[in-house]
């Protein structure tokens, strides 16, 4: 996929594998820590687990990696997407809700603070969904926090609806405990016309 070059500088590319990854690895990795730290989350990351989810969502088949990158390799932002019968933690919460075969999860978006606000979100979740084969995917689904404070109102106004399911997500805070938070499921229809 060509890049997408952006008026602000940013270019957004499509990862289609492990080798495309290399040059971007640790930049992805720092991005994630710092994202992820932060609210509404306060996630303790470490570098080789961030580098590890890359490497597990690019072995995923069918799935879709962005990164938003300033310059040439200076991760800034990223979305991920991949079938959610290729999660099965996901796929378990939403046994009976949805046609689990035919639904694609948008599992990861992040933009680092400096570039919050100025549509890189909104720009890597629209991505995400026009790359989805909808010969094979029906439903969009999503994770967001409960709190409703960050990007549901960004997610609302793309055609999510809250499905009123939750999922509690344990992780290692910043301060070292360890604490499960509340993730709120959203779902949007996949029309056939895109």
């Amino acid at each position: 996929m060509i890049p997408v070059e952006r008026p602000d500088g940013l270019r957004i590319l499509r990862l289609q594998g492990l080798e495309d990854a290399a040059p971007y690895r640790a930049s992805f990795a720092g991005a994630y820590q710092d994202i992820f730290s932060g609210p509404p989350y306060h996630e303790r990351i470490h570098a080789s687990e961030a580098m590890g989810f890359l490497d597990a969502f690019l072995r995923m088949p069918d799935h879709i990696c962005l990164l938003a990158l300033r310059g040439s390799r200076r991760v800034v932002g990223f979305g991920i997407g991949v079938p959610v019968s290729a999660r099965p933690d996901i796929a378990r919460e939403l046994q009976g809700l949805v046609p689990v075969p035919h639904a694609f999860y948008l599992a990861e978006l992040g933009v680092q603070e400096p570039w919050r606000g100025r549509g890189l979100g909104r720009q890597l979740t629209d991505l995400r969904l026009s790359l989805i084969d909808r010969q094979r995917f029906t439903q969009a689904l999503l994770r967001t926090s409960a709190s409703r404070k960050y990007s549901y109102a960004m997610y609302m106004g793309m055609g999510f609806d809250d499905m009123g399911v939750y999922m509690e997500v344990p992780a290692r805070r910043i301060d070292g405990t360890v604490t499960t938070d509340r993730r709120l499921f959203l779902s949007r229809i996949l029309s056939s016309g895109g």
